[in-house]
């Protein structure tokens, strides 16, 4: 049963959005060839017809699948609560930084989640580009991904983090919690994932402290390990699309195969295991540990069997150890990153569950929907 939409289309030029001076909540931006047409509601205070010049119409259905990406570099805004005056500010960013927009195309129109493309001709530096984008992401209270026009496609093979990237928890604070060793072990977590720490250092620190911990109560624990939001999703979208995945895990095997086994379509699993003695951790590590940069080569090392292009490939995850293999393919997307990642990873998603990764491949909601059976 069809609900009638509470917004109208404007059909306005860019130019003429930057010289609005209202706001209002924004639905939809479909701009090329000069024009731009918008979906907008009337604003509290604003009378039923909003102020704009330009023709007005019945808002129009998303497209079955966006317009192909033919320029150089693409910025996706993902806005929570995205609005005229958002749209503005935006505009006037890229006129600062001598950005052209070639088109722009919505591909989600969810209330809590719009999420517009841009297309821009642009000759720039990534970095300092990338960390503008930044800086007028926190103006915005948004998400602003920079990336090449050429990696809007959906990978091959991705390769993520689990510990606070695809569960909710620092696996290996939860245990020392319960053995009433929580402050002190989730301490050393915080500062290795923040960069102040050595990783490889910090993990045998932390096993040590673990020493005598039930296996029996390891088997308690994983299944009460919280999914994050949106990793089934994104899982099941990239096993549809044929894209392997795997887990890189500085976190255990233990873990990340049940998982894998019960919770989430993964295909690998390369994590650290852990070492037994009667029924208990004897608080030593097996090497080779799983540090950022075993992380970063195992990652590579998968893509060189299953013959692939490092364009080919993308990266997942939050903490300071992800940041070797986040530079190392076409897309590396920090989810809800630490600080130092944030600022180093090549791509960044704070506000949105993982699944929000899906637009950086070029997906509208039409399309994922079709794709999962939504």
């Amino acid at each position: 049963m069809g609900v009638t939409p509470d917004y109208r289309e404007f059909t306005l030029s860019l130019a003429q959005v930057v010289q609005t001076h209202i706001d209002c909540p924004l639905r939809y931006l479909e701009y090329r060839e000069g024009s731009a047409r918008l979906g907008l509601e009337p604003g509290p205070g604003h009378s039923e017809e909003l102020p704009l010049d330009g023709p007005v119409g019945k808002p129009s259905d998303m497209p079955e699948s966006p317009a192909p990406v033919t320029a150089p570099w693409c910025v996706t805004l993902l806005s929570p609560a995205a609005g005229l005056g958002q749209l503005r500010a935006l505009l006037a960013f890229f006129d600062e930084q001598q950005w052209q927009v070639r088109s722009a195309e919505t591909l989600s129109r969810n209330r809590d989640c719009t999420v517009i493309r841009f297309q821009l001709d642009a000759r720039l530096e990534f970095t300092p580009a990338r960390h503008a984008c930044l800086q007028q992401a926190e103006r915005l209270g948004a998400d602003l991904v920079l990336q090449p026009g050429d990696t809007q496609r959906p990978p091959r093979l991705a390769g993520f983090d689990m510990d606070s990237t695809l569960i909710d928890a620092e696996v290996i604070d939860e245990l020392a919690k319960i053995t009433g060793i929580g402050e002190q072990v989730s301490a050393i977590t915080e500062a290795a994932m923040r960069g102040e720490l050595d990783f490889r250092q910090s993990f045998k620190r932390r096993m040590a402290l673990l020493r005598g911990f039930s296996e029996r109560r390891l088997a308690e624990i994983a299944p009460q390990l919280p999914i994050k939001e949106g990793a089934q999703r994104l899982l099941l979208a990239l096993r549809a699309l044929g894209c392997k995945s795997a887990i890189l895990s500085g976190g255990f095997t233990y873990f990340a195969h049940y998982l894998q086994r019960e919770k989430l379509a993964v295909d690998i699993v390369h994590a650290n295991e852990l070492e037994f003695a009667d029924g208990a951790l004897t608080g030593e590590v097996v090497e080779p540990i799983v540090d950022g940069q075993r992380k970063r080569e195992l990652l590579g090392e998968m893509a060189n069997e299953m013959e692939l292009e490092l364009g080919q490939v993308i990266a997942v995850g939050d903490g300071a150890n992800d940041i070797p293999m986040l530079n190392l393919g076409a897309l590396g997307i920090a989810i809800h990153p630490k600080p130092k990642v944030r600022l180093e990873a090549p791509q960044a998603i704070t506000h949105f569950g993982l699944d929000a990764a899906l637009y950086l491949f070029g997906f509208n909601d039409r399309q994922l929907a079709a794709l999962l059976g939504e």
